[in-house]
């Protein structure tokens, strides 16, 4: 069982745990962050804004937490999250006028890939979205040789929309980008 806490401020210390612990891993499949993200201060300056935009109704973004743990984390204690924390999950580019939609980005950690945790946090986040939030489409894209990511979404119901072609370059190879996109039941 998995829950998802909005990113404060006041896990700072344990989401740096994380991305540390991470680093390797996330820079191997998506471009790397600059090193100044890497510290306390970074990572509070990221926080921050992650918590503005939020409060803009522009973002939202969702630590996800594994069951042990999730007591102290829902008298928002963030005691003790450091090992609980399995991944992060995003909507971003929140879009309101018109179109009512957002794009959905999320990382598991290494030692939690292929235990179900993206599957199930894309599945809350969008049940947050679509009622909530009152969104009524998410978008995500996920590089043509992630075949997990692309199943969790598929899992989720986004069905693929269209590919970019050599659109995405890591570690200086080209990538296709899929896109896909999921819509609330109205």
């Amino acid at each position: 069982m998995i829950t998802l806490i909005p990113a404060t401020v006041d896990y700072a210390a344990e989401l740096l745990q994380f991305e540390l612990e991470n680093r390797a891993f996330f820079e191997a499949r998506i471009n790397a962050r600059p090193s100044s993200f890497y510290s306390l201060e970074g990572i509070t300056k990221a926080l921050e804004l992650a918590e503005q935009d939020a409060l803009a109704d522009v973002g939202y973004q969702y630590l996800i937490v594994a069951a042990q743990g999730i007591d102290s984390m829902e008298h928002d204690s963030p005691q003790n999250t450091s090992q609980n924390i399995v991944g992060r999950i995003n909507l971003s580019r929140v879009r309101r006028a018109h179109f009512h939609s957002a794009e959905l980005g999320y990382r598991i950690a290494q030692a939690a890939c292929g235990q179900g945790f993206a599957s199930k946090a894309i599945g809350l986040v969008m049940a947050k979205a679509f009622t909530e939030l009152q969104l009524v489409r998410l978008e995500a894209t996920a590089s043509e040789i992630n075949h997990a990511s692309i199943l969790a979404l598929q899992r989720n119901g986004f069905s693929q929309f269209g590919r970019a072609l050599r659109s995405f370059e890591l570690q200086g190879c080209w990538y296709d980008l899929l896109h896909f996109e999921a819509h609330a039941n109205n």
